[in-house]
């Protein structure tokens, strides 16, 4: 089964397609829950199918030093050891590299980050190891992990930093990039039949800090190379949120029609209909199961979920600004709000979450009840706040396609 990406359909800039991998189809556009290290946080793979999840992100820095891509592939791949047939796109480890390097240094007083042209070395956070990756070796484990769509390594830059920095930064990521690309491509060619119904997908990620020309070159210059999809990164990982809209109005006229694109680290949920409108198609974010943990629930405004399904004005934020969009922080928006399931209103509210929500936690459990699983740190409270705000993710993405 050969993999590809089919646009079905525009309207304005928002695309509606499929994408076919190795393990599956995926109806575009899709949020992605974030599996880590091979599990969503309080999920289960039952869950995640009943929610309507259609693929899930697994974490290559991860994975790597625990358990170790070489015992992953001894059980099979990634989908059979946390038995989940669907889809899996891993990241390349890169920004984890960069990210765990302060943690490092407070465990064991250095941050042990070294970048180098054939890669970066950096301490495990967790036991003071040193380790050493290589665009080749990111590629390497993930392709030892089964990966459905494979991320190259690259480079995240700092925020802030200077217009020189980070153009020293992108053409490294493209160097990298093309390394990534050519052991991608000679392994796959010295395993035809291993992949003879489908190979991985190869993604680039975009780099080039807030500055418009490197953001433009750093596209132009993986376009180049055709890769199987693009991705938008460094744009959820410190930056200014009114620099999103920006970046996307930049980078988004440059991308291939017939490609992927992949916006990486986002978001809220308005945030998401204003990416989809702006012609972005592939999405993943920690925040419906942080938010749930912490007791945040998503849910519709007051009959808002027939309006969502045919209002313009509802689902078409670009007729707002869409800096406007990105710079608010509040979790909030035109179509749903956000509550605090701990706030004593909610003690003797014997109602679901949303009345207009079909997911397990609203049609079995009250606020009551979750209120109190919450205070007394049930662990319970954990899954069904996750499985909730999860599903409210999936739902908000399932109707976006319909529009």
């Amino acid at each position: 089964m050969k993999s590809m990406f089919e646009l079905i359909r525009k309207k304005d800039d928002k695309r509606i397609g499929k994408l076919t991998t190795k393990s599956g189809e995926i109806n575009i556009p899709f949020f992605m829950p974030i599996a880590t290290k091979g599990a969503v946080k309080n999920v289960s793979v039952e869950d995640l199918k009943d929610l309507g999840a259609q693929i899930v992100l697994g974490n290559t820095y991860h994975l790597w030093l625990r358990p170790g891509d070489e015992l992953i592939a001894k059980a099979g791949d990634l989908h059979k050891f946390m038995n989940w047939g669907g889809p899996i796109l891993t990241d390349s480890g890169g920004f984890q590299v960069f990210s765990l390097g302060a943690r490092a240094k407070k465990n064991f007083g250095k941050n042990g980050v070294k970048l180098t042209e054939e890669g970066v070395e950096f301490i495990d956070p967790v036991d003071g190891k040193k380790y050493f990756m290589s665009p080749e070796k990111s590629i390497e484990i993930q392709l030892n992990l089964g990966s459905d769509i494979i991320m190259v390594l690259d480079e995240c830059p700092p925020f802030p930093c200077s217009h020189q920095y980070a153009k020293k930064s992108l053409e490294l990521t493209t160097r990298w990039a093309k390394r990534c690309k050519v052991f991608f491509d000679e392994y796959v060619e010295k395993n035809k039949e291993k992949y003879k119904k489908g190979k991985p997908l190869l993604f680039a990620i975009i780099q080039g800090s807030i500055f418009e020309d490197l953001r433009k070159e750093s596209a132009r210059q993986l376009i180049e190379l055709n890769f199987d999809g693009y991705a938008i990164g460094g744009v959820a990982v410190g930056e200014p949120r009114e620099k999103m809209s920006e970046i996307l109005n930049w980078v988004a006229p440059l991308l291939p029609e017939n490609k992927p694109r992949y916006l990486m680290g986002l978001g809220k949920p308005e945030e998401l209909v204003a990416a989809v409108n702006a012609g972005m198609d592939m999405f993943d974010c920690v925040i419906p199961t942080r938010e749930g943990r912490h007791g945040r629930l998503f849910r519709w405004k007051r009959n808002s979920k027939s309006k969502i399904r045919n209002s313009k004005q509802i689902l078409n934020l670009k007729l707002k600004k869409q800096s406007d969009i990105f710079q608010d922080d509040s979790l909030q928006g035109d179509f749903y709000e956000t509550i605090n399931i701990v706030n004593e209103k909610y003690r003797e509210d014997f109602t679901p979450i949303d009345q207009n929500c079909d997911c397990y936690a609203c049609k079995n459990y009250t606020k009551a009840y979750l209120n109190h699983l919450l205070r007394t740190n049930e662990p319970l409270f954990l899954r069904l706040a996750s499985i909730h705000n999860l599903h409210f993710y999936h739902k908000l993405m399932e109707i976006l396609r319909q529009e």
